[in-house]
């Protein structure tokens, strides 16, 4: 009798104790909360000048010079292909194009990211306004912008996709802004 009592007292302490679960994380790295609202400067694709005009939405961030090598059009595809896997959320979801010279972007990389905004900032600005890491440049990474204009998340080189989609799924349910 005694132990049908106990039983589920002693299951507890041993599923509290010993089978400590992983817990939930994200697959992008979360950054030190910052304003990011005054990068920007001219417009290249759209009218838009600064990440401030941006407030309201999410953004997704892809630094990378004018001539775009093959991990640049990889992250601009992933980012393009994760907006719309997001379905009726995805227009909570901006993608924009940080470009930190003053070169012109393949209008055939253009017209194959309809929709997307590209913005010519200052090298230097993006470099004190985006935390690269130790064993990579900003431009390697995809970042995401809360609606609130702060830096909020980084994803990897050479990010899963299907990765990034859960974390910006998680982030458009928890959050009741954008």
């Amino acid at each position: 009798m005694f132990l049908v009592l106990a039983s589920p007292i002693a299951a507890s302490y041993y599923t509290y104790y010993v089978l400590r679960p992983d817990g939930r994380t994200n697959y992008g790295t979360l950054v030190e909360q910052r304003p990011v609202d005054a990068l920007g400067g001219a417009p290249v694709v759209g009218d838009v000048r600064t990440l401030g005009e941006l407030r309201g939405r999410w953004v997704m961030l892809v630094v990378a010079p004018s001539d775009c090598d093959d991990g640049c059009r990889r992250r601009l595809y992933h980012v393009r292909q994760v907006r719309l896997t997001a379905g009726k959320e995805r227009d909570r979801v901006l993608r924009v194009w940080l470009l930190p010279d003053a070169g012109t972007p393949d209008p055939g990389l253009l017209a194959e990211h309809e929709g997307l905004l590209v913005i010519r900032a200052p090298a230097q600005a993006i470099a004190t306004s985006l935390p690269a890491t130790e064993t990579t440049s900003v431009s390697d990474h995809i970042w995401l912008i809360d609606p609130l204009g702060h830096l909020m998340m980084r994803f990897p080189r050479d990010a899963d996709p299907s990765r990034i989609k859960k974390d910006l799924a998680k982030v458009l349910r928890a959050s009741g802004i954008g």
